[in-house]
């Protein structure tokens, strides 16, 4: 405690001096990171399909002369950077773009396309700002190794796949992260904004996102003429049942001060107007904070699909199974006490005004999983903004009028977006790694 304290204070001493220099020497670097971004924004590749995205970010880590590994986790990659005595810290950003359709009319916009099953052609989009997060790391990795007569310490960084699907962190921690390369005693990740205009940082402590669960119910019956019902056992009225009944878990069994989302998602039946199909299939979104609220959530729908298909007369062999999908994100968890830090070190590098709170949200990121790895490591996330001034002024600062993260139509305002995120992330690291 009394380090991250002593490291506080020196960054609110360090001095406008200091400042100018890390804002010069950015300033001096955004041609090529915007040129970065431009091609990495351009050629986006989907979740553990990083091939290009990771060779890319292995030559500009190495350019700056960290020690380079590929392919941990699949397509991760992981460079070091030791400096002497201090702590070992570790900053991330993931690489994984969507498959989604790119709609904003930027000339370096993506015209990627991918197959993907039971859909057929998509775009691939960096709709998430995974782009503007790899930009900013580079950016980050090259200020550090240029100025290591500053700081003191073990510099780790990844490149992570895979975020959007929830895998990418597991699979790089099972994969020997924390065994095969200096383990951390810090963890920090940003994250870009859709809601805050360029050149803000969002910072918070405690739960910021969510625990996010897919969930598939797939109800049977027994299918059967439209005209007959009595000959049937109707699965579409069972699982409109069980729809209506799951609304209750959170509107009348949970305190009503507990966050939590019950979303289905996708409702699927039936081929014909007259005819009784042998099933449906429900798709769930489901999000929490707590492990005990996932708990309950995740008991309290396979309590209601089988008590309903129970009232509806359903045999035991015609119950409703429920299926809950491995690649579960846990909720992300900013600890106090080094997120009080950087707080401190951002309000003095940026000003007061330029730092928000970071209001915690239902989206979920698997940054959360460094941390729930080994719970003595410091870790945060926070935001930068994204928004080009003029569109948030004239949205009246109002999120509803704007497009969100994973729209077609999100287009981060490069330039000051990516110099605000070195400016921080180097920051934020200077704050806890040690001093010369």
């Amino acid at each position: 405690m009394r380090r991250f304290v002593a490291a506080a204070i020196f960054m609110c001493l360090a001095g406008p001096a200091a400042a100018d220099a890390l804002t010069d020497a950015v300033a001096a670097d955004t041609p090529y990171l915007v040129a970065l971004y431009k091609h990495l924004h351009a050629n986006p590749e989907v979740s553990f399909e990083e091939v290009e995205t990771s060779t890319r970010m292995a030559a500009e880590l190495k350019k700056a002369g960290f020690a380079v590994t590929t392919g941990v986790g699949k397509t991760g990659v992981v460079a070091v950077l030791k400096n002497g005595d201090g702590p070992v810290v570790m900053l991330r950003a993931d690489m994984d773009g969507l498959p989604v359709t790119e709609e904003t009319g930027l000339p370096y916009a993506s015209k990627k396309t991918i197959q993907v099953p039971g859909v057929g052609t998509s775009g691939v989009m960096h709709a998430c700002g995974h782009d503007i997060h790899m930009t900013s790391m580079i950016g980050t990795a090259r200020r550090l190794a240029a100025s290591k007569s500053e700081w003191s310490g073990t510099l780790v960084i990844i490149m992570q796949p895979a975020e959007e699907r929830g895998g990418g962190a597991r699979d790089m921690l099972a994969d020997g992260l924390y065994a095969r390369f200096p383990k951390p005693a810090h963890v920090i990740g940003l994250h870009d904004s859709a809601t805050l205009p360029a050149g803000t940082l969002g910072i918070s402590d405690g739960y910021v996102m969510a625990n996010v669960d897919s969930v598939d119910i797939d109800v049977k019956g027994k299918g059967g003429h439209g005209a007959y019902p009595h000959t049937t056992k109707d699965p579409i009225v069972l699982a409109s049942r069980i729809v209506g009944a799951l609304q209750t878990l959170i509107s009348r069994e949970l305190d009503p001060q507990t966050p939590a989302v019950v979303t289905v998602g996708a409702f699927n039946a039936g081929t014909k107007h007259n005819i009784i199909s042998d099933g449906a299939h429900l798709q769930l979104t489901v999000r929490s904070y707590s492990d005990e609220t996932r708990q309950y959530l995740i008991g309290g729908i396979k309590r209601i699909a089988r008590g309903e298909a129970i009232a509806a007369g359903m045999p035991e062999e015609l119950m409703p199974v429920v299926n809950v999908a491995d690649e579960f994100t846990p909720a992300t968890y900013n600890t106090p006490i080094q997120t009080g830090v950087l707080k401190e070190a951002f309000v003095a590098r940026f000003g007061a005004d330029k730092v928000k709170p970071y209001k915690p949200e239902m989206g979920g990121e698997d940054f959360s999983r460094f941390y729930r790895e080994d719970k003595s490591i410091e870790s945060t996330l926070f935001r930068v903004g994204a928004v080009k001034q003029s569109t948030y002024d004239a949205a009246g600062g109002d999120p509803t009028k704007l497009p969100s993260l994973h729209s077609s139509k999100f287009a981060p305002d490069p330039e000051p977006t990516i110099r605000t995120g070195v400016e921080a992330m180097v920051t934020a690291a200077r704050a806890v790694l040690g001093k010369r």
